[in-house]
């Protein structure tokens, strides 16, 4: 891992830009982790192809941060900046002209956001190992944000101790399978208006996991508009499994 970047924020927060191989990733770390005093690691993850530097993930992580975690998102591969093939763009946009003409969308999401999750797993699982062999970062491990790869991840990695999810509308079906499996406790976000995410899909998935600790959240809203408070909130479900 070689870090290109170092600020020290307004509100005690280091954020540090990265590369490891050809992954692009941010860490950010409270002011108070050290080697004699680590901190537990939240992985946050944006959905299928968004930069790690959009503005509503970078916001989560600095407050999560702040809030005494260290936090760390990556572009995996074909998110964000990183090259993607003339395929993969024709999918997004016939997944764009199908959504926009309320035709059926699931096989063109399967052919596009499957492989994505496939590839971006190994990935997010080859930098979790390194970060936790920094000093001021210990386990366990939280996870935050897109819920297929979050069920991947917490399917394939047993340090990961909670996760907290949002939509879960459209998950490909090899995920929707693997939910079957989860049981480390979970926070699911529901927008209950959500243009991009059938609601029955979402409660349907949240039905499927086995976790004897779920909490479902649902807000009025489009996918944009979860609440903040809903972070807040994030952060106690955060300090019940991870502090």
């Amino acid at each position: 891992m070689h870090f290109t970047s170092e600020q020290r924020l307004d509100d005690g927060v280091v954020e540090r830009e990265f590369t490891l191989g050809e992954i692009p990733g941010t860490l950010w770390t409270p002011g108070s982790a050290s080697a004699s005093a680590p901190v537990p690691l939240v992985l946050m993850a944006h959905n299928n192809g968004l930069p790690k530097a959009q503005p509503r993930l970078v916001a989560r992580a600095r407050h999560t941060a702040a809030h005494g975690y260290a936090v760390a998102t990556i572009d995996a591969a074909g998110c964000g900046d990183r090259p993607r093939s003339a395929a993969e763009e024709q999918v997004r946009v016939d997944l764009r002209r199908a959504m926009q003409a309320g035709e059926p969308v699931d096989e063109i999401f399967e052919s596009l956001i499957g492989p994505l999750v496939e590839k971006a797993a190994p990935e997010w699982l080859t930098t979790l190992d390194v970060l936790l062999a920094l000093p001021g970062i210990g386990g366990p491990v939280g996870y935050s944000g897109w819920t297929a790869l979050g069920i991947r991840l917490a399917v394939a990695e047993p340090r990961i101790a909670a996760a907290g999810f949002f939509a879960g509308g459209y998950v490909p079906r090899a995920q929707r399978e693997e939910a079957r499996q989860i049981a480390i406790p979970l926070l699911l976000l529901l927008q209950w208006d959500d243009e991009g995410n059938p609601r029955q899909r979402a409660l349907d998935l949240y039905d499927s996991f086995a976790s004897k600790e779920k909490t479902l959240h649902a807000n009025l809203g489009g996918h944009t508009g979860t609440p903040w408070f809903e972070v807040e909130d994030g952060g106690r479900f955060y300090d019940r499994h991870l502090k």
